[in-house]
């Protein structure tokens, strides 16, 4: 192996240092995703309690103003749940990256080891040791 073959390996730390800020803007969409989340959550509770209070007003019986009310919580809890949804899909898809990151960071330092090994052998016995690769 040559120095040129061993220069190729230097670009690996240098990529999982610039991985290294998005991981960190990661952090800052979890907390988005909870701030929208609980900000859902207490926007839906206002809504059903406005919703109970005009059907109770304007229903006189009990059946009409569960109509009324199952009607609007079966919209709203199938939003919410859609929402939560494809939150923890989002947040599924970035940590199979982040591993996925993480793993092709070791394959590259095995790849750098393999060929800073075999830049110590004779010409020869690394011809033959690369043929078995």
């Amino acid at each position: 192996m040559t120095q040129a073959t061993l220069a190729g390996a230097a670009p690996a730390p240098a990529r999982m240092s610039a991985q290294a800020p998005v991981h960190k803007s990661a952090s800052g969409v979890d907390l988005a995703r909870i701030r929208y989340g609980a900000g859902l959550i207490v926007a839906a509770f206002a809504l059903l309690g406005v919703v109970v209070g005009v059907a109770v007003s304007q229903f006189s019986t009990a059946s009409d103003v569960t109509a009324v009310v199952g009607s609007v919580t079966t919209v709203v809890g199938t939003i919410i749940g859609a929402f939560f949804g494809v939150q923890a899909g989002a947040a599924g898809k970035e940590a199979a990256e982040a591993g996925r990151a993480k793993a092709e960071a070791g394959r590259a330092q095995a790849e750098n080891a393999a060929r800073v090994a075999l830049a110590h052998l004779e010409p020869a016995a690394a011809t033959a040791v690369m043929k078995l690769l």
